[in-house]
């Protein structure tokens, strides 16, 4: 960590009056990487997003931007004092749509490339990849107020690349969205990911995350409580784990004696299946399998349940927030406005 950082965010609050929204947060984003942040409603993840791309600015902290050349040297720029660098190199699409009703799909497109200064050849170029990339090639004739919900989504996300930016900042992308266009638009997300661009995103949706995200930055009452990947934070925050065995001809009025124990937090029979909670599921595993074969049970299904990201977030919002967080190192001061 630390050496290719986009964003290096350091001790920033903001406050509303006395709605104190961030509290000292310090987090580093990698080049290249899907980050999600994930936190309750009012917990500071549009604020913070916000504060990202210079939109606003916080009462104490700084948030640096890195932009690099054409021969891959870095610069460092306060995101305050370099607007115009950093909107060159971020699109960012927010809760609200940001595109024109009255404009075709393809209209919209044309029109933000020339607000970013772009040519005519580069905004051809441009809105073609994106309209395939997106999935918007057959609408691109149609009347953005006429296109469904998700397909709105689609264009907005495309309204903030037509400059093809460096960073890609989306706030909750896939709200109110049923969950097959939900999973379409992380398909794109991923898409836009592959092509190198870094990924910010904030999201209610947490398990889609999981196999989304490098790292998951977790939001609690202004505070980050965790930043870090899918399955170390499972691991940190849920260690419990949930084992199903079925079995024939399933009496388990006999196996569920013989299992109780200080391995065990919970064990029962629910429908066909013997439920059994665990923080040793392989341990529990092998001994339970040799109790079926000693009761003469024929064994049908067995599965485990992992703890998913629904399970981290409970557990964290169930425990006090944490006053001192692990800050991301920051990556050594070069040449640049600071």
């Amino acid at each position: 960590m630390g050496q290719h950082l986009v964003f290096d965010i350091k001790n920033i609050s903001k406050s509303f009056g006395n709605n104190h929204v961030l509290k000292g947060i310090s987090l580093g984003i990698e080049k290249g990487e899907v980050i999600g942040m994930i936190g309750s409603s009012g917990a500071g993840k549009t604020t913070l997003l916000n504060l990202l791309v210079g939109f606003l600015a916080p009462e104490k902290g700084v948030v640096h931007f890195t932009e690099w050349d054409a021969n891959g040297h870095p610069r460092i720029f306060n995101v305050l004092k370099k607007p115009m660098i950093v909107n060159k190199n971020y699109g960012f699409a927010a809760q609200t749509p940001s595109f024109y009703e009255k404009l075709t799909v393809r209209e919209n497109l044309e029109y933000f490339g020339k607000m970013y200064n772009l040519g005519s050849k580069s905004i051809r170029a441009n809105v073609d990849i994106l309209l395939k990339l997106m999935g918007l090639k057959a609408s691109q004739y149609v009347t953005a107020r006429d296109l469904s919900g998700g397909m709105k989504r689609r264009l907005d996300m495309a309204c903030a690349m037509v400059h093809n930016p460096a960073v890609l900042i989306l706030d909750e992308p896939t709200a109110d969205l049923d969950p097959v266009l939900r999973n379409q638009i992380w398909e794109i997300v991923k898409r836009i990911n592959m092509r190198g661009t870094t990924v910010i995103l904030s999201s209610h949706h947490l398990n889609e995350l999981d196999s989304l995200c490098n790292r998951i930055a977790i939001l609690k009452d202004g505070h980050l409580v965790d930043i870090d990947t899918p399955d170390k934070l499972k691991l940190k925050y849920t260690r419990m784990q949930e084992i199903l065995i079925e079995s024939y001809p399933g009496s388990y009025e006999k196996i569920i004696p013989q299992m109780k124990g200080q391995d065990i937090t919970g064990i029962s029979q629910e429908g066909t299946y013997l439920t059994i909670r665990t923080e040793q599921p392989e341990k529990i595993i092998r001994k339970v399998l040799t109790l079926l074969e000693r009761s003469g049970e024929q064994l049908l299904d067995i599965k485990l349940n992992k703890p998913n990201l629904d399970d981290v977030f409970v557990t964290i919002y169930g425990k006090k927030t944490k006053k001192k967080q692990k800050a991301t190192p920051a990556e050594p001061k070069k040449e640049g406005d600071l």
